[in-house]
Parts: C-alpha cells; sequence; structure tokens
C-alpha cells in the first residue's frame, strides 16, 4: 500500500472510455509508485482506467514527470504494478494479442544488416521462416527501403533507421503498438512522413496504437483521442476524441490544416498549463 502525501488526490482517477469495438487495452484501478531515497513512499498512479478500443490511435499528453513512460513499462510488463489489472484484448480469431514497443532510439544493431536487424523481434519468439524474410522484404519495400535491405545501419538516415525500428515492431504481428516518443530526434518533413506511416496501420493491419508525445500538434494530427495526464497521483484529467474536417484522406499533414486543429491545441496546452496540486513535487 502506497503512503499518501496530505494533500494527494484520494479519489479514483478518471477513466478514459474508449468507444471503438473490442478493447485492444484495458487498465483499471492500476496502482503504481516508487521510493524515493529518503525512503518516502511516493505514489504515481492511484486506481488509474485507461481504455483503449480496436484500430484505435491514443496519444497520452503531460508534464514530466507524470508518469507516461512508467505507464508504458507497467503495460509492457517491463515493471510489475504494485496492484489493478492490465489486460491485452484478443485478436478477432480468439488467440491472444500481442504488444510491440517502440522507443525515441531506433535501437538497431550495428553488426545486422537492415533485413536482418528487421527480422529480430521474429527471433526472439520463434526461428525465422523463409516466409517470415519474405514478409520483411515486403515491408521494407512498402517503406522505401527494399533498396537498402542489405544494407548496415551505418548507411542509413535517421528516418530510415526509425522506419527499419517500426518494420521490426510490425513484423511480430502486434494488435498493440506502444510509440514512446519515437520521433522527437528527427527533422520535420521526416516525422510527418512517419507519422503518415503510424496511421496507417490501422487500415493496412488493423493495428491499435497508443502514443507517447511531448508535441501537442503531432498527438492532434494522429489521434483518435487525446488523454491529457497530471496531478500527483496522475490521472485522466481530460479525455479528449479528435474529429477532423479535411479535404480527402486524414493524414499529417491535412490534419494540421482541419479548421478545429487549433481549438484542440488550445484546449490541450491550457489542460498542460494547470497548475500542479499542492505536494505534486517530492
Amino acid at each position: 500500500m502506497l503512503d499518501q502525501t496530505p494533500n494527494a488526490p484520494t479519489a479514483p482517477a478518471a477513466a478514459a472510455p474508449c468507444n471503438r469495438g473490442p478493447l485492444r487495452l484495458n487498465v483499471r484501478q492500476l496502482t503504481h509508485g516508487f521510493t524515493l531515497p529518503g525512503g518516502q513512499l511516493w505514489p504515481l498512479f492511484d486506481r488509474l482506467d485507461l481504455q483503449v478500443g480496436d484500430a484505435e490511435i491514443v496519444s497520452i499528453v503531460g508534464r514530466s514527470g507524470a508518469g507516461k513512460t512508467t505507464l508504458f513499462n507497467l503495460i509492457s510488463g517491463l515493471l510489475q504494478p504494485q496492484s489493478g489489472e492490465i489486460a491485452i484484448g484478443p485478436r478477432a480469431d480468439g488467440t491472444a494479442g500481442r504488444i510491440a514497443y517502440m522507443l525515441q532510439k531506433d535501437l538497431l544493431l550495428p553488426w545486422r544488416s537492415v533485413l536482418k536487424n528487421a527480422l529480430l523481434g521474429i527471433e526472439l519468439h520463434r526461428p525465422v521462416k523463409a516466409a517470415d524474410i519474405e514478409r520483411a522484404r515486403e515491408m521494407l519495400a512498402r517503406y522505401g527501403l527494399g533498396g537498402v535491405a542489405d544494407a548496415y545501419p551505418h548507411a542509413l538516415s535517421g528516418g530510415m533507421r526509425q522506419r527499419v525500428a517500426l518494420t521490426r515492431t510490425l513484423l511480430v504481428d502486434p494488435t498493440l503498438v506502444l510509440l514512446d516518443e519515437p520521433f522527437s530526434a528527427l527533422d520535420y518533413e521526416t516525422r510527418l512522413m512517419l507519422e503518415d506511416d503510424v496511421m496507417g496501420l490501422r487500415t493496412a493491419f488493423g493495428t491499435s496504437v497508443v502514443l507517447v508525445t511531448h508535441d501537442i500538434e503531432e498527438a492532434i494530427a494522429m489521434s483518435d483521442r487525446v488523454v491529457v495526464l497530471g496531478g500527483r497521483p496522475a490521472r485522466v484529467e481530460q479525455n479528449i476524441p479528435i474529429t477532423l474536417t479535411v479535404h480527402g484522406t486524414r493524414d499529417a499533414v491535412s490534419s494540421r490544416e482541419a479548421p478545429e486543429f487549433r481549438q484542440y491545441h488550445a484546449r490541450i496546452w491550457a489542460a498542460l498549463r494547470q497548475p500542479a496540486a499542492p505536494g505534486a513535487t517530492p
């Protein structure tokens, strides 16, 4: 049981509901915290609820220290929650769903070719088959990397390396992809292209995506919903469905040109500027 600071909220955190069919992720009553150097127990989440639906893209934004990356580590199983439930929904055929986690750094192995880096996730699960190699080459070609499949990471640009990392992520057939600021170190043009790649996942593969980002524009452009985390313990302060009027297909550029875009930006920015509750800083 976590010690609560005198001014910490004690009511359950607000839920971030989903209206997109079967749940791909269901976080219920999640409680977790850390022990500070002085021995004080510091609550990070207290009965947090969060849901993500089928083929839904959800962005999580919040001030630094709100617990966004820790939440990803809990969802992915890298950390075990102190209490609560984290459930990954099954596939349409009833088989178990699978998470893939893509970080800000591409983490490509320099001694492996682009193709072998892309296949690494499969290797960690089972032996690679000829069909896997064919599928990897097809996916690399889809992302404009067919001509460099046998090259090594040092020969690639930052954007190309991130596309290899995205291919590696998708080749394990995830039902849910966690993206932790994967584009923050890239130039603007490359970021827009990769945002389009991610937005295309639900159309091409029916994949659900949860994105952690500090970029409000990126969150609005890519997402069906933006969840604002804040407070201590962290709670869902706002759960904002995103509906944008675009001409033609919604993509990274057309989203930013939508008439509603600036209104969403102002709303999220105002939420992030709200003063933290007393006692929210250790």
